[in-house]
């Protein structure tokens, strides 16, 4: 994708959706051959920590649940939910990624269920689902994260979970740098400008929005859901692998990652 430069400045919803989903199709095939073998064709990895559910558990009991997966990506996560026994519905935004999902089923024997849809106006009734989770899916590319929490109590039955990862909102203060030029801050953690990627056409290309810790506990509490559980995952000794602005470096001295546990 040909780039005219990089800014911080508003966007507003529609645009942030127009960019991300033209970002992610252009994106996918690369994303999923330099990160596929990380995530696994079935495997629930939540962060670049590393941080597994099989190990975690911080969906609880899945098996005979209705479980929605929001931002799915090539469905990785979700299928393995469905090899655990959950009836898993799953759906992203980029048309690309869902076709590398059916890329995957076709070497499989259950073929995951699979939608293209907006997080910010889910296409499924009230109270659909026991439990929703979202791996660095959908959450931080939105410009209304306040209306993706919102939409997932609506088709949550009472009592159900949401589980979210996101970066974690220090990291925004950082230089996206995995060597030691990522240790220094060089922004206010406070400045909520987006980061914005623009395209030849002087338009958003990518949009990653920020929050801080304290926007996010303000938007679960407004959409009604309630926060049970906070995770930081710190880097594990033997873990060597980088990611983007993750690594070992950066990771001994700053948490990568936030996962928010809620409920309705």
């Amino acid at each position: 994708m040909d780039l005219a430069g990089v800014d911080r400045r508003r966007v507003n919803a529609a645009d942030t959706s127009r960019a991300n989903r033209h970002w992610w199709d252009d994106a996918a095939d690369e994303y999923q051959a330099e990160h596929g073998e990380f995530l696994r064709d079935s495997g629930f990895v939540w962060c670049p920590e590393g941080l597994d559910e099989a190990d975690a558990h911080l969906l609880g009991e899945v098996a005979g649940k209705d479980v929605l997966e929001i931002g799915c990506g090539a469905g990785q996560c979700g299928r393995w939910l469905a090899g655990q026994g959950a009836r898993v519905a799953a759906f992203d935004l980029s048309f690309r990624q869902l076709q590398h999902s059916r890329r995957i089923d076709l070497d499989g024997d259950s073929p995951l269920p699979v939608l293209q849809a907006d997080a910010e106006s889910l296409p499924f009734s009230d109270e659909s689902f026991d439990l929703a989770c979202s791996a660095f899916g959908a959450l931080p590319f939105v410009a209304d994260a306040r209306a993706v929490l919102t939409e997932t109590r609506r088709v949550l039955r009472p009592g159900g979970r949401l589980v979210f990862s996101v970066s974690h909102p220090v990291r925004w203060a950082f230089p996206d740098d995995p060597g030691p030029g990522g240790l220094t801050a060089d922004r206010s953690y406070f400045d909520r400008s987006p980061y914005v990627e623009i395209g030849d056409d002087g338009r958003p290309a990518y949009v990653e929005h920020h929050r801080t810790m304290a926007d996010w506990i303000e938007h679960i509490v407004a959409s009604g859901l309630v926060l049970t559980k906070l995770v930081e995952p710190e880097w594990p000794d033997g873990h060597d692998r980088e990611w983007g602005g993750w690594s070992p470096l950066r990771g001994r001295h700053l948490p990568g990652t936030a996962i928010f546990t809620c409920v309705r």
